[in-house]
């Protein structure tokens, strides 16, 4: 199960004061959660260290806040009224928690979240590529406000379930999962081994909703698959980019060069995304030196990443894309767009052109919040707008599903053969 999202870092906290005491106090302690944060962080899908300024709790106090007077008084009443009169039992944790998620979730963005400890600890368990679950890639569809599955994985629970790409995630252990991130719904699927997960899919031409009961299972995720054709034709397919993308990258692209790679089809379909670090270190074996993509936050600082040029590509390439292309995807796509580098061929991608970072709390919690835009090369906002491509041809998804017919892999290869030895 992998929740791919361009994030940039995760700050570490620094050391909160004593234990707070009741419903009350447990929201203060979020409404100053950036407040007790300081700045070493660690990549959502990578491990990168850095320092920063940290913050301090009476700082963040002293400015201006929603936890005033009128607000405490207002949550009081709430606890007390549920205290009193709400008919079931109800757990001061899951209201605690319920707030933190909440009060993020106010920011309309589905991409920003808060995460308990617990949540925290199954995101991070997916940087080793290794993790307990039913192995599909998620994505969020916005069109419907649901997750949906993306990619189901070979030899995977979720394949012998009988779980496709493209269906929607309507529930999870009974629990509605509208406008619940990927993030968030990567935790309610994940859990330990041999246990199952009963999850509540709406698929495209059934009459009713489709239950299945999956079994979690270790998952090892190998991000890169690479063939050589006949013709002497490279494909690599990066299904995400996580922290051991890049050596299988490496090594793929090496052993294409070995194998006399005569020309290379980059497979980004369906790639939801992953560490700005992996992508950038991947265009380095492709592009000219130059620009691979920049930032800019709230306040206008500009923040680049280029390459040296030293290992550009050399031979011709086709890259294939979809609209499940997402975020890093389309920072690769986009700069080999920008310097004309090669053919975009398939659909118009994703559009996610925004960076998130994980914060870090001293109780082991975290909040992730988008924090700034991304540009491609030539300066081109993609956020909710994608990748248009150089050629636009949809996938025959019948023919696929029939035989394995694959009719952009097919173009692609075709163009490529007109161009080797130009």
């Amino acid at each position: 199960m992998e929740d791919r999202e361009f994030s940039q870092e995760m700050e570490q906290p620094h050391k909160s004061g004593g234990g707070i005491k009741g419903f009350i106090g447990g929201l203060l302690a979020g409404i100053l959660v950036m407040g007790i944060i300081s700045a070493v962080f660690i990549h959502q899908r990578s491990v990168a260290l850095v320092g920063a300024e940290a913050l301090n709790t009476k700082a963040a106090a002293e400015e201006d806040t929603l936890l005033d007077d009128e607000v405490l008084e207002k949550l009081h009443l709430l606890e007390n009224s549920i205290d009193r009169y709400y008919l079931e039992s109800v757990s001061e944790n899951d209201l605690e928690e319920s707030l933190y998620h909440g009060f993020v979730a106010g920011l309309g963005d589905p991409y920003s979240t808060y995460y308990s400890k617990e949540e925290l600890e199954a995101v991070m368990e997916s940087n080793e590529g290794v993790y307990y679950g039913i192995g599909a890639h998620i994505g969020f569809d916005k069109d419907t406000g649901y997750c949906k599955i993306v990619k189901v994985m070979d030899n995977s629970p979720a394949l012998e379930a009988g779980l496709r790409a493209e269906d929607l995630l309507v529930a999870v252990n009974g629990q509605d999962m509208r406008n619940i991130t990927t993030s968030e719904i990567v935790t309610y699927i994940k859990g330990p081994e041999k246990t199952t997960v009963d999850l509540t899919v709406y698929r495209e031409g059934e009459l009713d909703y489709l239950d299945f009961t999956v079994e979690r299972r270790k998952i090892e995720t190998p991000t890169v698959v690479y063939n050589m054709d006949e013709d002497k034709i490279a494909t690599i397919q990066i299904t995400e980019f996580d922290e051991v993308t890049l050596g299988q990258f490496e090594e793929s692209l090496s052993q294409a060069k070995d194998d006399g790679m005569k020309a290379l089809i980059l497979d980004l379909r369906d790639n939801p995304g992953g560490s700005l670090q992996t992508v950038v270190a991947i265009a380095n074996h492709i592009l000219p030196k130059g620009l691979v993509v920049y930032t800019e936050d709230r306040d206008g600082e500009r923040k680049e990443y280029g390459c040296d040029g030293k290992d550009e590509l050399k031979v011709p390439l086709v890259v294939l894309v979809n609209g499940n292309s997402a975020s890093a995807s389309e920072i690769l796509a986009g700069s080999i767009k920008d310097y004309k580098k090669g053919i975009i061929l398939g659909t118009t991608t994703f559009g996610k052109g925004i960076v998130q970072k994980i914060f870090a709390i001293s109780d082991g919690s975290a909040v992730k919040l988008t924090i700034s835009h991304y540009y491609t090369p030539g300066g081109a906002d993609i956020h909710g707008v994608g990748i248009a491509p150089d050629e636009e041809l949809e996938l025959d998804v019948d023919a696929y599903l029939n035989d394995g017919t694959d009719n952009q892999m097919n173009r692609a290869k075709e163009i490529l053969r007109s161009r080797i030895g130009e």
